[in-house]
């Protein structure tokens, strides 16, 4: 598949029975991805085997935010990788061939180099602005992405993103932006991650 458009990370008002209505509004939205973030801990694997259920019924894939294991007990279509979370490799052979695995790169090339050779379906930077979510994380230049393009893979920035930002991430390369606040964080959850759609022109807003 085409990794384009808003990429969708839950917070933790997501993670509950009453939460999975907002991982709906996002996907009603537009998201074009979603990934299940649930700090500290993730819910029951039926709140997880629901929430991909959603996935499906848009017809968009949904990963699972460090936990092999869960992805594997949900069924869901993939995982996200930090520095900490395992190898690609490993969460390949428990995943299968084509479950979609994507990893943190922060803002090292060197890293993003090493992950693509490894396997890695989409590569992550940032943060980029600001972000409520990990405030003290350090800061990616946009020159990042644009370096990052040579290595042939779709990249996700993160970090702090809004409508009146995400543009320029998009002109430095990226091809999904990953919001939180900027979706989960606002009171029309639905209406929020539509207002991303236009960053991405006529044709992701068809398909939404």
């Amino acid at each position: 598949m085409t990794l384009r458009g808003l990429y969708a990370i839950s917070d933790s008002a997501c993670c509950t029975a009453a939460g999975l209505k907002r991982l709906e509004a996002a996907l009603r939205g537009g998201a074009r991805l979603l990934q299940l973030r649930c700090k500290p801990l993730l819910p029951d694997a039926d709140w997880g085997r629901a929430a991909v259920g959603l996935g499906r019924q848009f017809g968009v894939p949904v990963l699972v935010n460090d936990d092999v294991a869960y992805a594997v007990a949900i069924g869901a279509d993939g995982v996200h990788l930090g520095r900490d979370d395992g190898s690609i490799r490993m969460a390949r052979a428990r995943l299968g061939p084509r479950a979609l695995i994507g990893a943190s790169c922060y803002a090292s090339l060197e890293r993003a180099r090493a992950l693509a050779g490894e396997g890695a379906d989409y590569l992550a930077f940032g943060r980029f602005f600001p972000s409520a979510t990990k405030p003290d994380a350090p800061p990616a230049p946009l020159s990042v992405l644009a370096a990052a393009r040579s290595l042939g893979r779709p990249l996700v920035a993160i970090g702090g993103i809004l409508p009146d930002n995400g543009g320029a991430l998009l002109a430095a390369g990226a091809d999904m932006l990953a919001v939180i606040d900027g979706v989960f964080g606002q009171t029309d959850i639905e209406a929020a991650a539509r207002s991303y759609l236009s960053l991405f022109g006529s044709t992701d807003e068809s398909e939404s």
